[in-house]
């Protein structure tokens, strides 16, 4: 039973208690239905959305003058997702939903269907499927709304971008996803910057300043166009704060990136393979494993400790349960290079691991999948690069 209806419910007891007091033969009143949102104001958050995911200054509507309980609102929705609040400033709030997450937003208009409101999970959001124009009426009265496409999306301003820097972040560039200290392209003129190097197979996108994520980024039109042998599958992109989508790397190689600011385009030329380098020996104190498979699980403040056997061998002896894990050289920073398997869900089980090698890199993001729960004895040769796995047992 929904709490509404609860409260519904006990309120009419209540009064049927109060009328019993004065007519015993009155019969007792159940108020049933949904009592109106009563608000003065509401917003609307999320990538779809003009404002993103900014919670202190999202999306306004507008209460109609023929009844101010129905908000609309009119403008260009990109792809993404959207949920309502009534309130500024609080991602603990009640939020308007939908009643299944990811109902479609999209070109096929959706009339007087029902939503609910509460704070906390499940985190039920609408999804915007087809950019472009649109007018949105959330009814608080009957608890309602309703979408209608009035066209296609503007399109974007192009005015010349102006910086001295430009800079790439992500899984598939050589300082990852580390925001404060992303890689530098070279400026060749007023708007070409170009870099030349090595790129990881994973996502990228490129931005102006460093230190912040909520700031425009240079992104694709399109969610993971991509980038391998034979170029970039588009080359126009867009300098906005959302959607964030980005490029996607799908061939591992060296690569000339040129960005025009001027024309917003893209250039990408696949270079050749990555040079075959020898590991140098890693340099440290501690080693620490991190994950849903290990004792302290994903906690990097606190990562479970390898023992130091000599100066480049750390060994683990202990309980590992199904899940996820890779290890780091440090504490307290997700921004920092992981020791990690050569590809992704490298198997850990009780015969050993899949593949003896491991890389030190900050992405992709891959790390080993631990299948079977036992004690296990794991040594990392920071050295030579390698991992050895093998099940505990009272033999």
């Amino acid at each position: 039973m929904k709490l509404k209806y609860i409260m519904f419910v006990l309120a009419g007891i209540m009064l049927g208690m109060g009328l019993t007091g004065c007519e015993d033969e009155k019969d007792l009143i159940i108020i049933e239905g949904d009592l109106p949102i009563k608000t003065s104001t509401l917003y609307m958050v999320g990538d779809a959305t003009p404002n993103g995911w900014d919670i202190g200054n999202p999306t306004p509507l507008t209460a109609t003058e023929a009844d101010p309980l129905i908000f609309t609102w009119e403008g260009s929705l990109n792809k993404g997702e959207i949920k309502l609040c009534l309130t500024t400033g609080s991602w603990d709030a009640p939020f308007i939903r939908p009643l299944v997450n990811g109902t479609e937003i999209s070109r096929t208009a959706i009339t007087n269907a029902k939503f609910g409101m509460h704070a906390g999970d499940p985190d039920d959001k609408w999804r915007v499927v087809d950019a472009g124009k649109y007018r949105l009426t959330f009814d608080l009265r009957n608890w309602t709304m309703s979408t209608e496409y009035t066209g296609e999306p503007d399109a974007p301003v192009i005015e010349p971008i102006v910086t001295d820097v430009v800079y790439m972040v992500g899984d598939a560039t050589p300082n990852g996803w580390n925001i404060d200290a992303p890689t530098q392209l070279e400026k060749k003129s007023t708007y070409i910057f170009e870099y030349e190097g090595p790129l990881n197979v994973g996502e990228m996108k490129a931005c102006i300043a460093s230190g912040d994520w909520g700031v425009p980024f240079i992104r694709p039109t399109f969610a993971e166009c991509k980038i391998n042998k034979d170029g970039v599958e588009s080359p126009e992109f867009i300098f906005v704060a959302n959607p964030d989508d980005k490029w996607k790397v799908e061939e591992a190689g060296k690569y000339r990136l040129t960005f025009d600011l001027e024309k917003y385009t893209l250039k990408a030329e696949y270079l050749g393979e990555l040079d075959p380098v020898g590991p140098e020996p890693i340099s440290a104190e501690a080693v620490y494993i991190v994950g849903d498979a290990t004792p302290n699980g994903w906690s990097i403040d606190a990562p479970t400790q390898l023992t130091k056997v000599s100066q480049y061998i750390f060994k683990y002896e202990g309980t590992l349960v199904p899940g996820e894990m890779k290890a780091c050289i440090a504490t307290g920073s997700w921004d920092v290079p992981f020791i990690r398997p050569t590809f992704a869900d490298c198997k850990i089980n009780k015969t050993g691991v899949e593949n003896s090698n491991f890389v030190f890199t900050n992405g992709p993001d891959d790390k080993w999948r631990v299948e079977e729960s036992a004690n296990y004895r794991i040594t990392f040769d920071l050295e030579h690069w390698t991992i050895q796995v093998e099940e505990i047992t009272n033999d």
